[in-house]
Protein backbone atom coordinates (compact mmCIF):
# COMPACT_ATOMS: atom_id res chain seq x y z
CA UNK A 1 0.00 0.00 0.00
CA UNK A 2 1.16 3.41 -0.89
CA UNK A 3 0.65 6.14 1.41
CA UNK A 4 0.85 10.19 0.12
CA UNK A 5 2.77 12.37 2.59
CA UNK A 6 2.17 15.48 0.55
CA UNK A 7 -1.15 16.52 2.09
CA UNK A 8 -0.35 16.01 5.60
CA UNK A 9 3.16 18.16 4.98
CA UNK A 10 1.21 21.21 3.09
CA UNK A 11 -1.43 21.13 5.91
CA UNK A 12 1.01 21.68 8.99
CA UNK A 13 3.20 23.68 6.66
CA UNK A 14 0.18 26.19 6.42
CA UNK A 15 -0.89 26.22 10.56
CA UNK A 16 2.80 27.15 10.84
CA UNK A 17 2.90 29.98 8.59
CA UNK A 18 -0.55 30.77 9.27
CA UNK A 19 0.21 31.01 13.10
CA UNK A 20 3.41 32.75 12.79
CA UNK A 21 1.71 35.64 11.12
CA UNK A 22 -0.65 36.03 13.68
CA UNK A 23 2.01 36.48 16.25
CA UNK A 24 4.04 38.96 14.75
CA UNK A 25 0.57 40.75 13.75
CA UNK A 26 -0.57 40.43 17.50
CA UNK A 27 3.31 41.63 18.37
CA UNK A 28 3.55 44.95 16.59
CA UNK A 29 0.00 45.38 18.40
CA UNK A 30 1.27 45.94 21.07
CA UNK A 31 4.41 48.14 20.12
CA UNK A 32 1.64 50.50 18.40
CA UNK A 33 2.95 48.88 14.49
CA UNK A 34 6.24 50.52 15.44
CA UNK A 35 9.88 48.54 15.92
CA UNK A 36 12.07 48.98 19.17
CA UNK A 37 15.62 50.41 17.67
CA UNK A 38 18.57 49.80 19.92
CA UNK A 39 21.43 52.00 18.34
CA UNK A 40 25.38 51.28 19.58
CA UNK A 41 26.24 52.14 22.89
CA UNK A 42 29.62 53.00 23.69
CA UNK A 43 31.75 50.82 25.82
CA UNK A 44 34.60 50.27 28.46
CA UNK A 45 33.05 53.34 30.83
CA UNK A 46 35.80 54.36 33.93
CA UNK A 47 35.01 56.41 36.79
CA UNK A 48 37.68 58.62 38.41
CA UNK A 49 36.96 59.99 41.67
CA UNK A 50 37.71 63.65 42.21
CA UNK A 51 36.79 67.04 44.61
CA UNK A 52 32.66 66.80 44.80
CA UNK A 53 32.90 65.75 40.60
CA UNK A 54 33.48 62.27 39.05
CA UNK A 55 35.16 62.07 35.36
CA UNK A 56 33.73 59.33 33.45
CA UNK A 57 35.38 58.14 30.65
CA UNK A 58 34.53 55.70 27.52
CA UNK A 59 34.93 54.84 24.18
CA UNK A 60 32.46 55.90 21.94
CA UNK A 61 30.29 54.07 19.92
CA UNK A 62 30.54 53.25 16.25
CA UNK A 63 27.26 53.75 14.97
CA UNK A 64 27.47 56.64 12.63
CA UNK A 65 23.54 57.67 14.11
CA UNK A 66 24.30 58.32 17.46
CA UNK A 67 24.39 62.02 18.25
CA UNK A 68 24.39 62.32 21.57
CA UNK A 69 25.03 60.50 25.21
CA UNK A 70 23.03 61.08 28.12
CA UNK A 71 24.67 60.27 31.82
CA UNK A 72 21.80 59.40 34.52
CA UNK A 73 22.24 59.53 38.44
CA UNK A 74 20.35 60.17 41.92
CA UNK A 75 17.86 57.34 40.31
CA UNK A 76 17.89 59.78 37.26
CA UNK A 77 16.78 62.71 38.66
CA UNK A 78 19.67 64.63 37.20
CA UNK A 79 21.61 64.14 34.21
CA UNK A 80 24.05 65.60 31.83
CA UNK A 81 23.73 65.41 27.67
CA UNK A 82 27.32 64.88 25.93
CA UNK A 83 27.27 65.47 22.06
CA UNK A 84 28.67 63.16 20.34
CA UNK A 85 31.58 64.37 18.28
CA UNK A 86 32.77 61.16 16.49
CA UNK A 87 32.62 57.43 16.28
CA UNK A 88 36.04 55.92 16.24
CA UNK A 89 36.34 53.53 19.09
CA UNK A 90 40.05 54.42 19.52
CA UNK A 91 39.26 57.26 21.14
CA UNK A 92 37.80 58.70 24.23
CA UNK A 93 35.31 60.58 25.35
CA UNK A 94 35.75 62.23 28.80
CA UNK A 95 33.25 64.09 30.42
CA UNK A 96 33.32 65.69 34.03
CA UNK A 97 30.32 65.55 36.16
CA UNK A 98 30.47 68.42 38.50
CA UNK A 99 28.60 69.66 41.84
CA UNK A 100 28.20 66.51 43.38
CA UNK A 101 28.18 65.79 47.70
CA UNK A 102 30.60 63.90 48.82
CA UNK A 103 28.59 60.22 48.52
CA UNK A 104 29.12 57.28 46.55
CA UNK A 105 26.57 57.04 43.47
CA UNK A 106 25.92 54.66 40.17
CA UNK A 107 25.72 56.61 37.46
CA UNK A 108 23.63 55.32 34.43
CA UNK A 109 24.96 55.96 30.70
CA UNK A 110 22.65 56.00 26.80
CA UNK A 111 23.73 56.90 23.82
CA UNK A 112 20.49 58.16 21.91
CA UNK A 113 20.44 58.55 17.94
CA UNK A 114 18.88 61.60 15.81
CA UNK A 115 15.48 59.99 16.03
CA UNK A 116 15.36 59.68 20.01
CA UNK A 117 16.34 55.87 19.83
CA UNK A 118 18.53 54.87 22.89
CA UNK A 119 20.80 51.85 23.45
CA UNK A 120 21.31 49.50 26.12
CA UNK A 121 22.59 51.33 29.01
CA UNK A 122 26.00 50.91 30.29
CA UNK A 123 26.60 51.69 34.41
CA UNK A 124 29.30 52.30 36.44
CA UNK A 125 28.40 52.01 40.29
CA UNK A 126 29.81 52.28 43.85
CA UNK A 127 31.78 55.42 42.96
CA UNK A 128 32.64 57.66 45.80
CA UNK A 129 32.98 60.97 45.34
CA UNK A 130 35.27 62.77 48.25
CA UNK A 131 35.15 66.59 49.78
CA UNK A 132 35.68 68.48 52.62
CA UNK A 133 35.03 65.68 55.15
CA UNK A 134 37.90 63.32 53.34
CA UNK A 135 40.52 66.32 53.38
CA UNK A 136 39.77 67.50 57.27
CA UNK A 137 41.17 63.74 57.88
CA UNK A 138 44.32 63.99 56.16
CA UNK A 139 47.72 64.76 58.43
CA UNK A 140 51.30 66.17 56.79
CA UNK A 141 53.21 63.80 55.62
CA UNK A 142 55.87 63.18 59.57
CA UNK A 143 59.30 63.95 59.90
CA UNK A 144 61.66 61.34 61.28
CA UNK A 145 61.16 62.05 64.68
CA UNK A 146 64.26 60.23 65.66
CA UNK A 147 66.81 62.35 63.72
CA UNK A 148 64.86 65.29 61.91
CA UNK A 149 67.22 67.21 60.23
CA UNK A 150 71.25 67.21 60.21
CA UNK A 151 72.98 70.40 59.65
CA UNK A 152 76.22 71.33 58.44
CA UNK A 153 77.70 74.20 60.12
CA UNK A 154 80.29 74.59 57.93
CA UNK A 155 78.38 75.60 55.22
CA UNK A 156 74.94 75.93 56.64
CA UNK A 157 73.35 73.46 54.63
CA UNK A 158 70.50 71.58 56.38
CA UNK A 159 68.83 68.25 55.49
CA UNK A 160 65.40 67.58 56.45
CA UNK A 161 64.40 63.98 57.14
CA UNK A 162 60.98 62.72 56.79
CA UNK A 163 59.64 59.32 57.41
CA UNK A 164 57.84 56.98 54.00
CA UNK A 165 54.96 58.62 53.41
CA UNK A 166 51.70 56.70 52.78
CA UNK A 167 51.12 55.33 48.75
CA UNK A 168 48.59 58.07 48.08
CA UNK A 169 51.23 61.00 48.66
CA UNK A 170 51.62 63.25 46.04
CA UNK A 171 53.96 65.91 47.33
CA UNK A 172 55.37 67.78 50.00
CA UNK A 173 55.62 71.61 50.14
CA UNK A 174 58.64 73.18 52.47
CA UNK A 175 58.67 76.65 52.69
CA UNK A 176 61.67 78.00 54.45
CA UNK A 177 63.24 81.40 54.80
CA UNK A 178 66.54 81.76 52.67
CA UNK A 179 69.82 83.90 53.84
CA UNK A 180 68.42 86.66 51.71
CA UNK A 181 65.77 86.81 53.76
CA UNK A 182 63.20 85.45 50.91
CA UNK A 183 60.54 82.81 51.44
CA UNK A 184 61.18 80.16 49.46
CA UNK A 185 59.42 76.89 48.52
CA UNK A 186 60.65 73.34 47.44
CA UNK A 187 58.62 70.12 46.43
CA UNK A 188 59.39 66.71 48.34
CA UNK A 189 58.48 64.19 46.16
CA UNK A 190 56.99 60.58 47.88
CA UNK A 191 60.05 58.96 46.25
CA UNK A 192 62.66 61.14 48.38
CA UNK A 193 62.84 60.80 51.96
CA UNK A 194 65.37 63.88 52.64
CA UNK A 195 65.76 67.31 51.44
CA UNK A 196 68.92 69.22 51.44
CA UNK A 197 68.18 73.33 51.88
CA UNK A 198 71.55 74.82 51.17
CA UNK A 199 70.63 78.35 50.97
CA UNK A 200 68.58 78.38 54.87
CA UNK A 201 68.97 80.84 57.31
CA UNK A 202 69.36 79.25 60.51
CA UNK A 203 67.05 79.95 63.24
CA UNK A 204 64.25 80.31 60.84
CA UNK A 205 60.78 78.67 60.39
CA UNK A 206 60.33 75.99 58.36
CA UNK A 207 57.00 74.65 57.40
CA UNK A 208 55.47 71.88 55.37
CA UNK A 209 52.19 71.24 53.96
CA UNK A 210 50.98 67.61 51.97
CA UNK A 211 48.83 66.78 49.61
CA UNK A 212 47.20 63.22 48.42
CA UNK A 213 44.71 61.68 45.82
CA UNK A 214 42.05 59.65 47.63
CA UNK A 215 42.76 56.75 45.40
CA UNK A 216 44.64 55.61 42.38
CA UNK A 217 43.45 57.61 39.36
CA UNK A 218 41.88 60.65 41.27
CA UNK A 219 41.11 64.03 38.98
CA UNK A 220 41.69 65.47 41.91
CA UNK A 221 44.24 66.15 44.67
CA UNK A 222 43.36 67.27 48.37
CA UNK A 223 45.65 69.65 49.94
CA UNK A 224 46.02 69.63 53.79
CA UNK A 225 44.48 72.49 55.40
CA UNK A 226 47.31 73.85 57.39
CA UNK A 227 51.12 73.75 57.73
CA UNK A 228 53.01 71.79 59.69
CA UNK A 229 56.20 73.52 61.60
CA UNK A 230 59.27 71.15 61.18
CA UNK A 231 61.15 71.01 64.71
CA UNK A 232 63.46 74.54 64.90
CA UNK A 233 66.52 74.21 63.54
CA UNK A 234 69.89 76.57 65.19
CA UNK A 235 72.74 77.40 64.11
CA UNK A 236 75.61 77.55 66.76
CA UNK A 237 77.54 80.15 67.34
CA UNK A 238 80.68 80.28 69.46
CA UNK A 239 80.74 81.78 72.61
CA UNK A 240 83.06 85.08 72.59
CA UNK A 241 86.03 83.82 75.05
CA UNK A 242 87.23 87.29 74.79
CA UNK A 243 85.12 88.18 77.16
CA UNK A 244 85.80 85.47 79.57
CA UNK A 245 86.83 86.55 82.88
CA UNK A 246 87.81 84.62 86.21
CA UNK A 247 85.31 84.84 89.37
CA UNK A 248 85.85 83.26 92.56
CA UNK A 249 82.89 82.35 94.49
CA UNK A 250 83.21 80.29 98.32
CA UNK A 251 85.26 77.47 98.58
CA UNK A 252 85.78 77.27 94.80
CA UNK A 253 89.24 75.31 94.00
CA UNK A 254 92.74 77.18 93.70
CA UNK A 255 94.88 77.19 91.52
CA UNK A 256 98.60 74.51 91.54
CA UNK A 257 100.26 78.28 90.71
CA UNK A 258 99.83 81.21 89.30
CA UNK A 259 101.05 79.43 85.87
CA UNK A 260 97.93 76.93 85.39
CA UNK A 261 94.88 79.58 86.47
CA UNK A 262 91.51 79.32 85.37
CA UNK A 263 92.02 81.40 82.18
CA UNK A 264 93.78 78.94 80.41
CA UNK A 265 90.88 77.51 79.93
CA UNK A 266 90.21 80.03 77.10
CA UNK A 267 93.30 81.14 75.98
CA UNK A 268 92.49 79.43 72.41
CA UNK A 269 94.77 76.93 72.57
CA UNK A 270 94.05 74.11 70.72
CA UNK A 271 94.52 70.40 71.47
CA UNK A 272 95.25 68.91 74.29
CA UNK A 273 97.75 71.06 76.19
CA UNK A 274 101.09 69.99 78.62
CA UNK A 275 101.97 71.96 81.51
CA UNK A 276 101.97 74.29 82.29
CA UNK A 277 99.99 75.53 79.33
CA UNK A 278 96.82 73.87 81.70
CA UNK A 279 94.34 74.75 84.08
CA UNK A 280 95.91 72.90 87.38
CA UNK A 281 93.93 72.62 90.63
CA UNK A 282 95.77 72.65 93.77
CA UNK A 283 94.58 69.02 95.20
CA UNK A 284 93.36 69.83 98.27
CA UNK A 285 90.13 67.83 97.68
CA UNK A 286 87.77 66.28 95.66
CA UNK A 287 85.28 66.91 94.30
CA UNK A 288 86.06 70.66 94.09
CA UNK A 289 84.54 73.38 91.77
CA UNK A 290 85.45 76.56 89.45
CA UNK A 291 83.62 79.93 88.49
CA UNK A 292 83.82 81.97 85.54
CA UNK A 293 82.03 84.83 83.44
CA UNK A 294 81.57 84.74 80.02
CA UNK A 295 81.31 88.36 79.72
CA UNK A 296 77.22 88.31 78.77
CA UNK A 297 74.33 86.59 79.05
CA UNK A 298 73.60 83.65 76.38
CA UNK A 299 70.31 83.02 76.05
CA UNK A 300 70.33 79.28 74.40
CA UNK A 301 73.43 77.78 75.70
CA UNK A 302 73.55 74.70 73.48
CA UNK A 303 76.91 72.95 73.21
CA UNK A 304 80.10 72.64 75.24
CA UNK A 305 84.05 71.21 74.29
CA UNK A 306 86.23 70.16 77.00
CA UNK A 307 89.95 69.57 76.37
CA UNK A 308 92.28 67.33 78.33
CA UNK A 309 95.83 67.69 79.36
CA UNK A 310 98.11 65.89 77.38
CA UNK A 311 98.66 63.08 80.14
CA UNK A 312 96.87 62.68 83.69
CA UNK A 313 94.42 64.10 85.64
CA UNK A 314 91.69 64.63 83.79
CA UNK A 315 88.09 64.81 85.06
CA UNK A 316 85.80 61.86 83.51
CA UNK A 317 82.96 63.10 85.66
CA UNK A 318 81.64 66.41 86.23
CA UNK A 319 79.21 68.51 85.86
CA UNK A 320 78.39 71.96 83.99
CA UNK A 321 76.28 74.20 86.35
CA UNK A 322 74.97 77.62 84.72
CA UNK A 323 73.66 81.05 86.14
CA UNK A 324 72.29 84.64 84.93
CA UNK A 325 73.21 86.59 88.02
CA UNK A 326 75.97 85.63 91.28
CA UNK A 327 74.15 87.63 93.11
CA UNK A 328 74.01 85.71 96.99
CA UNK A 329 74.17 82.47 94.36
CA UNK A 330 77.89 81.76 96.20
CA UNK A 331 77.07 78.26 97.95
CA UNK A 332 78.55 77.74 101.74
CA UNK A 333 79.42 73.83 101.06
CA UNK A 334 82.49 72.49 99.79
CA UNK A 335 81.44 70.99 96.84
CA UNK A 336 82.80 67.60 98.20
CA UNK A 337 80.11 68.09 100.50
CA UNK A 338 76.49 65.54 99.86
CA UNK A 339 74.31 68.45 100.34
CA UNK A 340 76.07 71.09 97.79
CA UNK A 341 73.77 70.07 94.50
CA UNK A 342 70.65 71.16 96.63
CA UNK A 343 72.26 73.67 97.94
CA UNK A 344 73.40 74.94 94.43
CA UNK A 345 69.82 74.40 93.05
CA UNK A 346 68.27 77.01 95.98
CA UNK A 347 70.60 79.36 95.06
CA UNK A 348 68.98 79.57 91.21
CA UNK A 349 72.48 77.32 88.96
CA UNK A 350 71.18 75.15 86.99
CA UNK A 351 72.84 71.72 85.58
CA UNK A 352 73.20 72.01 82.65
CA UNK A 353 75.44 68.92 81.97
CA UNK A 354 76.58 66.10 83.67
CA UNK A 355 79.22 64.86 81.93
CA UNK A 356 80.71 60.96 82.01
CA UNK A 357 83.83 60.45 80.24
CA UNK A 358 85.28 56.35 79.30
CA UNK A 359 87.75 57.26 77.60
CA UNK A 360 91.35 58.79 79.01
CA UNK A 361 90.01 62.39 79.19
CA UNK A 362 92.64 63.89 77.15
CA UNK A 363 90.50 64.49 73.23
CA UNK A 364 88.30 67.10 72.81
CA UNK A 365 84.73 65.89 74.08
CA UNK A 366 81.71 68.14 72.65
CA UNK A 367 78.42 67.61 74.07
CA UNK A 368 75.26 68.70 73.91
CA UNK A 369 73.80 70.84 77.26
CA UNK A 370 70.25 70.58 78.32
CA UNK A 371 67.45 71.79 75.63
CA UNK A 372 65.39 74.80 76.40
CA UNK A 373 68.16 76.23 79.44
CA UNK A 374 67.55 79.48 81.09
CA UNK A 375 69.44 82.66 80.42
CA UNK A 376 73.26 81.70 81.25
CA UNK A 377 76.20 84.27 82.16
CA UNK A 378 78.35 82.64 84.94
CA UNK A 379 79.37 78.92 84.04
CA UNK A 380 80.58 76.43 87.22
CA UNK A 381 82.33 73.61 86.38
CA UNK A 382 82.04 70.94 89.73
CA UNK A 383 85.07 68.45 88.90
CA UNK A 384 83.63 64.58 90.69
CA UNK A 385 86.63 62.45 89.81
CA UNK A 386 89.68 62.48 87.64
CA UNK A 387 90.79 59.47 85.49
CA UNK A 388 94.07 59.04 87.79
CA UNK A 389 91.66 58.91 90.55
CA UNK A 390 93.64 62.29 92.13
CA UNK A 391 92.54 65.11 93.70
CA UNK A 392 94.18 67.43 91.52
CA UNK A 393 92.25 68.07 87.96
CA UNK A 394 93.81 69.32 84.73
CA UNK A 395 92.14 70.66 81.47
CA UNK A 396 93.38 72.18 78.39
CA UNK A 397 90.44 74.02 77.30
CA UNK A 398 86.77 74.72 77.50
CA UNK A 399 84.48 75.61 74.38
CA UNK A 400 80.96 76.91 74.55
CA UNK A 401 77.99 77.45 71.44
CA UNK A 402 75.24 79.54 71.97
CA UNK A 403 72.63 78.38 69.58
CA UNK A 404 70.06 81.18 67.23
Amino acid sequence: MKINFRVPCLFLLSIILFGCGKEDTEFKSFLNDKEIIYPGRMSKIVASPGNQRIGLAWNPSSDPSIKKYVIYWNNKKDSLVVNATNHNTSDTVKVIVPNLNEYTYSFTVYSFDDKGNKSIPLEVNNVKVFGSAYQSNLLNRPYNATNPYLLDETTGSVALNFSTPDTINISTVIKYTNKLGVVEEKQLGPQSNSMTLTNYKAGTIIQYKSSYIPVKGSIDTFNVANYSEFPRIYSYVECDKSLFQEVRLSNDVNTYEGQTSISKLWDRSVGPQGYPNIFHSDGAYIAHVLTFDMGKIYTNLGKMEEVGRNCCNNPDKFEVWGIADITNAATTLRADNSGWKNEAIAKGWTLLKDVIRTDDGVNALKVDLISNPPPVRYIRIRVLHTTTGSSYSNMSELTFWNKQ
